[in-house]
């Protein structure tokens, strides 16, 4: 990625506040919530490699939600909390890319990982029978390899086309972390082939993801309709409200963020949502995933030998 015609050679980071007291309660705010992240899925990772109830491919997609999610978080978090205690609230050109990069090739294999959970719950619902058949380990880890190949092919695209563009202005970003829209507040000019490389890929990383997890939901709903018994129904559709929910709050607030013109960002409403999906969420998917989960109980009573109380 050439750097041509580019003034700036570091940027700074604003973050949420100047005042230093809101600073530091923000540092503990930030030290919780990324120490519970890191606890929760590598504890959800953990069970699901040592369990062999857990070794079904619904926990295999999990398991992999909760490392991208771990990443996710480590790629922001650490930078956060320098930037809450720390004079220094610069970031340089590099590492900007580099945090950049990381992001995008996380979120992106995130959206492409949830349509495979999608897909995954439709298979088991529509045809438990089959379901071992159908969800085989090689088509399982096939899956998970094109999410992560999809994910960063995307990244490297929207990478190299946002960073050779000109920040020859202020090189103060008003955000946490280096994204789209406080970088493109930054350029010069904002030619309209950038924003349709931004709808290229809104399209092909999260509006195609969400209609084959439509798709596979009205399947999944026209599954659960031909059960008799209420009873059954809600049985079975509980095993798909923690994707459900995960599918909702994650791709509510990545839709509200760049589904929308360049010149529409508003960098202090979009700096609380994108501070849910980047900080928040990875903490909330282990609590969505295991909370009410019967078998992930299990096996946090087999390993750490204590008795959860019923949620």
């Amino acid at each position: 990625m050439e750097r041509s015609n580019h003034t700036a050679t570091e940027f700074i980071l604003v973050g949420f506040t100047t005042d230093p007291v809101m600073q530091l309660v923000l540092f503990v705010v930030f030290l919780g919530v990324y120490s519970v992240t890191v606890v929760g899925n590598t504890i959800l990772i953990m069970l699901i490699c040592n369990d062999s109830r857990l070794h079904t491919p619904m926990y295999f997609f999990i398991g992999n939600l909760s490392f991208l999610d771990l990443w996710y978080s480590s790629v922001y978090t650490p930078k956060i909390l320098m930037t809450c205690i720390s004079e220094d609230k610069s970031i340089s050109f590099a590492g900007c890319l580099a945090q950049f990069f990381f992001s995008a090739g996380l979120a992106y294999s995130e959206c492409y990982l949830l349509a495979a959970m999608a897909y995954d719950r439709y298979a088991a619902i529509s045809n438990p029978l089959l379901y071992a058949q159908t969800m085989s380990r090689r088509l399982c880890h096939c899956l998970v390899i094109y999410s992560y190949t999809g994910g960063y092919v995307n990244a490297v695209i929207l990478t190299s086309n946002t960073f050779t563009l000109d920040f020859c202005g202020d090189n103060v970003i008003d955000d946490f972390f280096c994204d789209v829209p406080p970088l493109v507040k930054l350029a010069c000019d904002v030619e309209e082939s950038y924003q349709a490389v931004l709808y290229f890929l809104l399209a092909s990383n999260i509006i195609t993801p969400t209609v084959l997890i439509l798709a596979s939901y009205l399947f999944i709903i026209h599954a659960i309709l031909r059960i008799c018994s209420t009873q059954g129904r809600l049985k079975v559709f509980s095993t798909c409200s923690s994707h459900l929910t995960s599918v909702t709050l994650y791709y509510g607030s990545i839709l509200y963020i760049y589904s929308r013109p360049s010149s529409s960002y508003s960098l202090e409403r979009d700096k609380m949502v994108s501070t849910f999906y980047t900080v928040l969420f990875p903490m909330l998917n282990p609590m969505i995933y295991s909370l009410r989960n019967k078998d992930v109980k299990e096996a946090l009573k087999k390993t750490f030998g204590f008795t959860l109380s019923k949620v």
